[in-house]
């Protein structure tokens, strides 16, 4: 496992069982609207919310099979105010 400040890796040799119940947690946490992800060494919470980004790509090379699944989301950054006025001129005078 690799850990920073807003991230969170880990890779480790698993059997299809384990995998499984593992994609299972994630469909769970997808559904319930958060996802913990934890090893002894740290942890990271996330709470994906509305539509979501998703990329799956395969691909068979020789002996090496590969399945890969990308799920990103936008996180609503409360800070900015939303109801803000634009105004624009042109450099022109009447």
């Amino acid at each position: 496992m690799r850990t920073r400040e807003k991230s969170f890796r880990h890779e480790s040799l698993q059997d299809g069982k384990s995998i499984r119940d593992l994609l299972e947690s994630i469909t769970e946490g997808l559904a319930d609207g958060r996802l913990v992800f934890s090893d002894e060494d740290g942890e990271i919470v996330m709470e994906p919310k509305g539509l979501l980004h998703t990329k799956l790509t395969v691909s068979k090379e020789e002996s090496r099979h590969r399945i890969n699944l990308r799920v990103t989301w936008q996180v609503e950054d409360n800070s900015v105010k939303k109801d803000k006025s634009l105004s624009a001129q042109s450099g022109k005078t009447k």
